[in-house]
């Protein structure tokens, strides 16, 4: 019923945000009596807020068509090398990239967004890396004859990928993934794979949650998992492809975090909606496409949800050496050779300081010159992937870092 109810909201707000679009553009058009005054404007201005906020988003493209290296511009070619039920793997590349070029491996969130939020983490990366990522699929449109698909699953499929890439590959994962890519390389590191990877740089991930908890983190303490089976979990409606699929929807997670800072969310619309009457459009478009990237969700299914809030967020499995893959206990201590880049932001609000930092102390096996830790000054946790500081601060870090260990194994290999 939660599903279908949704489903009903969303039809009539769809409704609204076209005539209230139609409206905008009416009262906008100078060609028209209502352009000229002052009222028009603002009522224009208004509306147009409306529509937006009322609108709703498919899964965005990367639109990634160039990047500039070294005052040069190359065409930038993206294409599906790897197709699974629950996700492909995408590959990014460009003419201008010499052919030792570095592979990264970037592993997005499955968290309620497109791996498009990494949009800017891709373009700033394949300047001089050849990299991949991992695109997740929405669960509602996955058929349920694909089967289900949870944490042990995710890291089945990452294995897979990294073995699709080969050896010599590097690793960056962002957020959510930290802790399955984290438990792959440990499995990988213990089976002694030639396709683990050299490196793994993990930013702001819930890798022991206990530290520093946040919001987030009390939320997912304060319940018992039956609670978030029963209240959260729903069921794809018949339109879709996963009809009968039980899922945690994206509209569940999006009301989520909007809700957790409501009065920002509100005055950046108040702010569009300044700009708008005042004429500055380009300030108004900044917004918009925040937001067309940030309200674009997609649902997850439900078994690797549940999962992920019980062994991550409350039985904090990883840390505490219970983390099981396939019956089998993962262990931490078997990576001795993939060097671990722990990056975290000052004003992280999701993952809390020290909760990444906590990697490097759970691999005590790992050489300590083969370990780092960044924490990045006034950054918030969009702000560690994305935004200038990302691009002039912090992507420089972990472009160093993956040199240096690349380098490394070259002269081992020699």
């Amino acid at each position: 019923m939660l599903y279908t109810a949704y489903e009903l909201q969303r039809s009539w707000m769809n409704a609204a945000s076209s005539w209230a679009s139609i409206g905008a553009e009416m009262l906008g058009n100078p060609a028209l009596p209502f352009g000229y005054g002052a009222g028009g404007s603002i009522m224009a201005s208004a509306l147009e807020v409306f529509a937006h906020a009322t609108a709703s988003y498919g899964k965005p493209a990367f639109d990634i068509e160039s990047v500039t290296v070294d005052g040069q511009t190359f065409p930038v070619t993206e294409a599906i090398v790897m197709h699974k039920p629950f996700g492909n793997l995408l590959r990014f590349t460009h003419t201008g990239l010499p052919e030792n070029a570095p592979r990264l491996f970037i592993v997005a969130p499955m968290s309620g967004h497109f791996a498009t939020l990494l949009r800017g983490t891709v373009a700033r990366m394949i300047e001089r890396c050849e990299v991949y990522i991992t695109d997740w699929a929405d669960a509602k449109m996955v058929p349920l004859s694909a089967g289900s698909f949870d944490l042990d699953d995710y890291i089945d499929y990452l294995i897979e990928f990294f073995e699709h890439i080969g050896p010599g590959a590097h690793a960056l994962a962002v957020c959510q993934p930290s802790v399955p890519t984290f438990a792959a390389t440990a499995i990988m590191a213990a089976d002694k794979h030639p396709c683990r990877p050299l490196s793994l740089t993990m930013m702001g991930g819930p890798i022991d949650t206990r530290e520093a908890p946040t919001t987030v983190n009390d939320l997912a303490m304060q319940r018992p998992i039956e609670w978030f089976r029963h209240t959260v979990i729903g069921t794809v409606p018949l339109q879709y492809p996963g009809a009968g699929r039980r899922v945690y929807p994206g509209f569940m997670q999006l009301a989520g975090f909007m809700s957790m800072n409501l009065g920002n969310h509100m005055l950046s619309h108040y702010h569009m909606f300044k700009h708008l009457v005042e004429g500055d459009g380009e300030s108004a478009d900044a917004t918009k496409a925040f937001y067309d990237e940030y309200r674009a969700v997609c649902d997850l299914n439900a078994d690797y949800y549940l999962q992920t809030v019980e062994v991550v967020f409350q039985k904090h499995s990883l840390p505490n050496g219970e983390f099981v893959h396939r019956g089998k206990v993962v262990d931490l201590g078997a990576i001795t050779d993939t060097a671990i880049l722990a990056i975290e932001g000052e004003r992280d609000d999701i993952s809390g300081i020290g909760q990444t930092k906590a990697s490097l102390h759970l691999t005590p096996n790992l050489p300590e010159a083969r370990k780092q830790y960044h924490l990045a000054p006034e950054v918030g946790h969009y702000g560690i992937f994305n935004g200038s500081k990302w691009r002039e601060k912090i992507a420089p870090i972990v472009e160093a870092w993956i040199a240096k260990h690349d380098r490394a194994q070259l002269k081992v290999v020699a």
